[in-house]
């Protein structure tokens, strides 16, 4: 409530007594009043406060209240938008219309990926069930094996090239060759291990390797769990594989501990499947890291390895224990 010395004298009560002229402060009649309060929630802001008509004795203008359910002249009103003013409607609907095309682009970005690594996969796995099926062809490749490592050779070069060289425009038709190089060099590598089992194995681990996919792809789409941040855990498990791969090769060589195969084939599948959540939620993007857009052919690249490297680690395991 308002004390009666605090409100304001009327017009007619200004006019017949001076004494309101000669208050301290306050300007003589006439003269221009200065302009209003600035909008702050400060003690004295509104008229149920003492000390609003104290300051300097200025009265407020009439056009500063137009009347009841007006908002005071010259104050921005509050808005829901995110911090844009409702002066401005058209930023809200280019935010939205942003946040909407980087979606869609997003999306076909994703199509991309995966209708190249579907073309991957359905090279690799048709050289895969000829190594197995054929005869011949599994006679051949068991016979020479300079090819496998000729093969590993051009693996690992052009591994190498498009991990280096990130799909830059100008390099697309070179990158879309030197993936095809890659895809059919690692095939004739999955092939050649392939021919090495039974049939029984292999198909097994191909609907092993199917179904694990499968579920990753699943569980990235529908999880908020950002495994993107664990890029570092990732490594040093690469660098813990490796090692026990050599050591395992070394023990092998000697006939020791014969399980300790399985044992590594079983990390590294795990491992290898750990790397496939990791590459998917970077494809997917919304998380703390995510591949461009322009990069297709690293996505693709990244989840063709994951995904072979699984069926090749199954296939261990499947193998020995259907000996």
């Amino acid at each position: 409530m308002t004390s009666k010395s605090d409100t304001p004298p009327s017009y007619e009560e200004a006019l017949h007594h001076p004494k309101f002229d000669q208050s301290p402060g306050q300007p003589p009649y006439g003269a221009p009043l200065p302009s209003p309060p600035s909008y702050s929630p400060s003690p004295g802001m509104f008229p149920s406060q003492p000390g609003y008509w104290g300051h300097g004795g200025a009265y407020p203008q009439s056009s500063m209240y137009p009347g009841p359910g007006f908002s005071p002249a010259g104050i921005a009103i509050p808005t829901l938008s995110a911090g844009l003013h409702a002066s401005n409607p058209g930023d809200m609907e280019d935010l939205i219309s942003s946040q909407w095309d980087s979606t869609s682009i997003r999306h076909a970005f994703i199509r991309k990926v995966y209708f190249i690594l579907t073309i991957q996969l359905a090279v690799t796995f048709s050289v895969i069930s000829v190594f197995t099926f054929v005869d011949s062809v599994k006679m051949f490749v068991i016979s020479y094996p300079v090819i496998y490592w000729t093969s590993y050779v051009v693996f690992l070069l052009v591994y190498c090239i498009l991990i280096c060289c990130k799909e830059p425009r100008r390099r697309f038709p070179l990158n879309l060759v030197l993936l095809g190089i890659f895809t059919v060099a690692f095939s004739y590598m999955a092939g050649t291990i392939s021919s090495y089992y039974e049939t029984k194995a292999v198909f097994l681990a191909m609907g092993i390797t199917a179904t694990v996919c499968v579920a990753v792809t699943v569980f990235c789409f529908q999880t908020k769990v950002d495994f993107t941040s664990c890029g570092g855990f990732l490594c040093i498990a690469a660098v813990l594989l490796m090692i026990i791969g050599i050591v395992t090769a070394v023990v092998l060589s000697f006939q020791y501990v014969p399980w300790l195969h399985m044992l590594y084939a079983a990390i590294g599948a795990i491992v290898y499947t750990l790397f496939l959540v990791y590459n998917t939620q970077l494809l997917i993007g919304n998380r703390e890291l995510a591949i461009s857009p322009e990069e297709y052919i690293y996505g693709a690249l990244s989840l063709y390895v994951d995904i072979v490297n699984i069926f090749l680690f199954i296939l261990q395991i499947s193998g020995a224990a259907t000996e």
